[in-house]
């Protein structure tokens, strides 16, 4: 029952996201190779990196590189190198979304919603509790749980 009340409030993939060590490498492989063009760049510097968005459909791509030495993204491309990082599902309310996941039993990285890339607010999901994926809620500035 609960499963499908948090299932009702994600609308779509919002974006994937890519660790890579080179972002201007990354995104002209997207660009060359695939025909895909990056809509622009954003620095997290509370985050330690830097990101690009590549539209894809309704739905991104994130690639994602680190500027700082001891961010989690630098740690996860020291462990597992160039990669699928996380998937990002859409929701009206990152809030409720983040309740209802650990009320069904995940393991939440974010107990609240943060700040994200873009004036949106996020949350992540433990990857052990979603198969194996690290899981990111991302709600678009303007809706309630903002």
């Amino acid at each position: 029952m609960t499963r499908l009340r948090i299932n009702a409030m994600l609308s779509r993939i919002d974006h994937v996201g890519i660790a890579v060590r080179d972002l201007d490498e990354a995104i002209r492989i997207y660009e060359r190779r695939l025909g895909l063009r990056s809509t622009g760049r954003e620095r997290l510097e509370r985050e330690g990196i830097e990101i690009a968005m590549i539209p894809i459909g309704e739905s991104r791509i994130e690639l994602i590189m680190p500027i700082d030495p001891d961010s989690r993204v630098e740690k996860f491309l020291q462990d597992r190198g160039e990669a699928v990082h996380h998937v990002a599902y859409a929701t009206d309310d990152v809030r409720a979304s983040l309740e209802q996941a650990g009320a069904a039993g995940a393991q939440l990285l974010d107990e609240v919603a943060r700040a994200g890339a873009h004036g949106t607010r996020i949350g992540f999901v433990h990857p052990k509790s979603v198969c194996g994926v690290l899981t990111e809620f991302v709600e678009a500035d303007g809706h309630s749980g903002a």
